[in-house]
C-alpha cells in the first residue's frame, strides 16, 4: 500500500489537488498544464536556446546597452525574438517550481526518487542564475543593481583581492572583461542545464522530455502573441553616478532584492545558499523509516523469463539474468530486482502473468486472494458496479461510488492491478468494473495508466483474457480529488452497464416466446 503522506505534503497536496480540479474544467486532463510542467519547462529552455543564440548574433560587449537598444528598436529581427526570450524565462522558472511542488505534494521526493529530487534543485539554482546573468547583460538601470546586488555578496567570500564591488562604483569604467565573463556564464549555463537534465532522469525508463505537441505549440504561441502584443522596452542606461527612484525590474528574478539589501553581504549569500540546501535536503524530511514500502521480490521458481516486468517497469529496477543453479525445464533467464531503484509501484505485479513478481504482499496472487475476501463481503450488492482505483483517490472514488449505488475497491496503482482481479470481479456477477486511473502525465508511478489501458485494450502481456466481456470493462481517468468527475463517470458506465442488462433481458425474452410457440405448433 502506499506510504503515508506527512503533513507537509498533505498541506501540498490539498493545494495542488484545487487547482487541478480547476485547470482540469478549463483545459481537460489531456491538456491541463499543471501535469505538464516538468516537459513545459523542458519545451521553454530549447525555446531560450532557440532565442538566445540569435540573439547572441547582435551583442557586443564593448557597447551592450547600445547592442540590445538596437535589437529592441528593430520590431522584425529584435523586439519580438528579445520579448519571447525573456517571457519564455519567466514561464520556465514558473514551470519549474510547480513541477518542484507537484513532486512534493506527490510525495516523490525520497528514496529512489531522491537523486531526480537533488538534479532538480540544482536545475532550478542554475536557471535563476541564467535569468540573472541574462538581465545584468542588458546593462539597464535593472542590470546594474543585480550586478551589485551580486557582487556585494561575492565579496563576502574571501577569493578576491580586491572588492568586486568597486567595479561598479564608477571610478573606472566597467571593463569588457565583466562582461565578457557574464556572458560566458550566460551561454555555458545551458550546458550545465543539459547535463543536470540527463542526470534528472537518468533513474527512469522512456523518460518524457516534451510535453503533447498541441500544448507545446500552444504555450509556445501564446508567448510569442505576449512578445508581439506587449513589446520590450528599454530601460534608463546602466549609471554608477545615479541613484534612480525606482527600477523597472522582473519580479520572477527580483522578487528577493527587497529582503537580501537589508542584509549584509555575506548573510544574505549564506541565506540564498541555505534556502537552496533546505530544498536539497527534502529526501531527507519527506523519507519513510519503518512506513518505507518494501521492494518488489521474484518467485524464482514461478518466473517464466518473459521479460515483461522489465519491459513495463518504469524505473528500470528489473534485470534479467542467468537462472541461478539447476535451470531444468524452466527458463534460461529469470527477473531479479535492484532495491536501490525499485519505488514498490507494484507495476511488474500487473505485468507478470503468472504472478511470480511484486512487493511483498501485493503479487497477483495476493491481489487474488484479497479480492476473493472483498467478494465474499454479504454487503457486498450483486449486480452493481465495482470501481477499482488508486488508494490515493479513495476519498473521491468512495464518495462518488456511493452516490451512484456503486462500491470502491482500492488498489496501489491501476498500473499494479492484475487483469485476473477485473475477471474475478465481472465473474463473480457483478454488473462492470470501471477501472479509475490517474491521468496519463500524472501517475504518481508515471506509466500506470499506460500500462493498464495495453493489458485492458491491447492485449499486453498479462492482458485481460478474451472471455471477458469488454463492454462490461472500463478504463477512466479521473483526477485524485474530482468528486464530480467521478460520479460522472461512475454514473455513465452504469447507465452503459444497466443498457446492457436490459437488452440481454430482452433478447431472453424474445428465446422463451419463440420457445413456447414453437412447443405450440409441435403440438
Amino acid at each position: 500500500m502506499a506510504a503515508p503522506q506527512r503533513s507537509l505534503e498533505r498541506f501540498a497536496w490539498r493545494g495542488l489537488a484545487a487547482a487541478d480540479r480547476l485547470f482540469n474544467r478549463l483545459y481537460g486532463w489531456r491538456s491541463n498544464p499543471l501535469y505538464q510542467s516538468g516537459t513545459i519547462a523542458v519545451a521553454l529552455l530549447g525555446v531560450l536556446i532557440v532565442t538566445g543564440l540569435w540573439l547572441l548574433l547582435f551583442y557586443r560587449l564593448g557597447t551592450p546597452y547600445e547592442s540590445v537598444a538596437r535589437l529592441t528598436a528593430s520590431p522584425i529581427t529584435g523586439n519580438w525574438v528579445r520579448g519571447l526570450h525573456r517571457y519564455a524565462s519567466d514561464a520556465a522558472l514558473i514551470a519549474v517550481v510547480v513541477h518542484l511542488f507537484r513532486m512534493l505534494a506527490q510525495g516523490r521526493s525520497w528514496g529512489p526518487r531522491a537523486l531526480a529530487w537533488v538534479t532538480g534543485v540544482g536545475l532550478f539554482a542554475l536557471l535563476f542564475v541564467c535569468g540573472w546573468t541574462g538581465y545584468v547583460m542588458v546593462w539597464d538601470e535593472f542590470g546594474i543593481v543585480l550586478a551589485r546586488e551580486g557582487a556585494r555578496m561575492m565579496d563576502s567570500l574571501p577569493i578576491f583581492s580586491e572588492p568586486v564591488v568597486r567595479a561598479f562604483s564608477g571610478e573606472r569604467p566597467v571593463a569588457t572583461a565583466f562582461f565578457f565573463v557574464n556572458m560566458f556564464a550566460h551561454v555555458a549555463l545551458p550546458l550545465g542545464l543539459a547535463v543536470g537534465l540527463w542526470l534528472h532522469v537518468s533513474r527512469v525508463s522512456r523518460a518524457t522530455l516534451l510535453p503533447p505537441r498541441r500544448l507545446m505549440w500552444g504555450v509556445i504561441g501564446l508567448l510569442t502573441v505576449a512578445a508581439v502584443a506587449w513589446p520590450l522596452r528599454m530601460g534608463p542606461e546602466a549609471s554608477a553616478f545615479t541613484l534612480p527612484e525606482s527600477v523597472s525590474a522582473d519580479m520572477f528574478y527580483s522578487f528577493w532584492m527587497p529582503f537580501s539589501r537589508r542584509l549584509p553581504g555575506g548573510v544574505a549569500f549564506a541565506s540564498a545558499v541555505a534556502i537552496f540546501a533546505i530544498l536539497a535536503l527534502v529526501p531527507a524530511f519527506t523519507r519513510r523509516i519503518a512506513n518505507r514500502p518494501v521492494a518488489s521480490k521474484v518467485d524464482e521458481d514461478l518466473c517464466g523469463g518473459c521479460v515483461q516486468c522489465t519491459l513495463d517497469c518504469p524505473y528500470g529496477a528489473i534485470q534479467m539474468i542467468p537462472r541461478p543453479g539447476e535451470r531444468g525445464s524452466k527458463s534460461a533467464e529469470v527477473a531479479r530486482v535492484n532495491p536501490a531503484l525499485c519505488v514498490s509501484c507494484g507495476i511488474c505485479a500487473g505485468s507478470c502473468a503468472p504472478m511470480a513478481i511484486g512487493p511483498a504482499g501485493r503479487t497477483g496472487r495476493d491481489q487474488l486472494a484479497r479480492v476473493k475476501e472483498f467478494l465474499r463481503s454479504p454487503e457486498l450488492h450483486r449486480g452493481g458496479v465495482v470501481v477499482v482505483g488508486c488508494d490515493r483517490s479513495a476519498l473521491a472514488l468512495t464518495v462518488a461510488a456511493a452516490s451512484e449505488d456503486a462500491v470502491f475497491y482500492p488498489v496501489d496503482c491501476a498500473g499494479s492491478l492484475h487483469t485476473s482481479v477485473i475477471e474475478l470481479i465481472v465473474r463473480a456477477g457483478m454488473r462492470g468494473v470501471l477501472v479509475a486511473a490517474c491521468p496519463p502525465r500524472d501517475c504518481w508511478n508515471r506509466e500506470g495508466p499506460k500500462w493498464v489501458n495495453e493489458r485492458i485494450y491491447n492485449d499486453r502481456e498479462a492482458e485481460l483474457q478474451a472471455r471477458v466481456e469488454r463492454r462490461r470493462v472500463r478504463l477512466a481517468h479521473v483526477d485524485s480529488r474530482d468528486i464530480a468527475g467521478a460520479r460522472k463517470a461512475i454514473a455513465a458506465f452504469a447507465a452503459e452497464t444497466a443498457a446492457l442488462d436490459a437488452a440481454r433481458a430482452e433478447e431472453s425474452l424474445e428465446v422463451d416466446a419463440t420457445c413456447v410457440t414453437a412447443a405450440g405448433v409441435a403440438e
